[in-house]
């Protein structure tokens, strides 16, 4: 092969944009995730402050939410750093050695993660916001429903005491059943981000290195 071939075949495989789509997985990441980690953060925590005044005892209880949200900007500083370290540099005489091949593949890999983990932060944050309120209200004995008349037409009448809840529980019961079922959904929504996780792990391995016009291999 002629050099002018071998030039212009690195030139076609290994574009000097190539690195941009790569830094661009990295960015969306990092970015997206730390998104999906803040909005989680900020739902549920909001909700568990506001809680706290009437409960204080639930706040250590109700902090999963807020835990579990923290931990999706880890998944997004894991990728992202696995990312950065993968770009190759261009080589002493200015060839690139980054390909298209590499930059798509280090780019699905950051939507993947950044992606999910943003869509799994929201999730949880929404799930957190109801579900703390809830174990609040329930521990609390707030009456969610108007007791006078006529506010209270068209309410359900929610018994308040085990005596007279019949099938019904209330109580630390209540709080326990309320709390659980919280719980399940905040683990299936974190699951979201683990898969986006696992699955950008194994696409940023799918890799390809461009030989230099030099190399006796072309």
């Amino acid at each position: 092969m002629s050099s002018a071939g071998e030039v212009e075949k690195v030139t076609v495989l290994c574009p000097s944009w190539a690195s941009w789509l790569g830094y661009m997985g990295v960015s969306c990441a990092v970015v997206l995730s730390n998104w999906g980690s803040a909005w989680g953060t900020w739902k549920a925590g909001v909700s568990l402050v506001h809680t706290g005044i009437r409960y204080p005892k639930s706040v250590m209880k109700n902090v999963i939410p807020i835990v579990m949200a923290g931990v999706i900007g880890i998944y997004g500083l894991i990728v992202g750093v696995i990312l950065a370290q993968a770009i190759a540099k261009p080589d002493l005489q200015r060839n690139n050695v980054y390909s298209i091949y590499s930059g798509m593949a280090h780019l699905c890999a950051g939507l993947c993660c950044g992606i999910s983990g943003l869509v799994a932060g929201g999730c949880i944050g929404i799930v957190g916001d109801y579900g703390v309120r809830a174990v609040g209200y329930r521990a609390s004995a707030i009456t969610l429903f108007p007791t006078s008349q006529p506010e209270a037409e068209g309410y359900s009448n929610v018994p308040e005491h085990e005596d007279n809840a019949g099938d019904d529980v209330s109580g630390s019961d209540d709080q326990n059943k309320l709390f659980v079922g919280m719980l399940i959904m905040l683990i299936f929504s974190e699951a979201l981000a683990l898969y986006g996780l696992i699955i950008a792990l194994i696409v940023s391995q799918h890799d390809y290195e461009c030989p230099t016009p030099a190399d006796p291999n072309l």
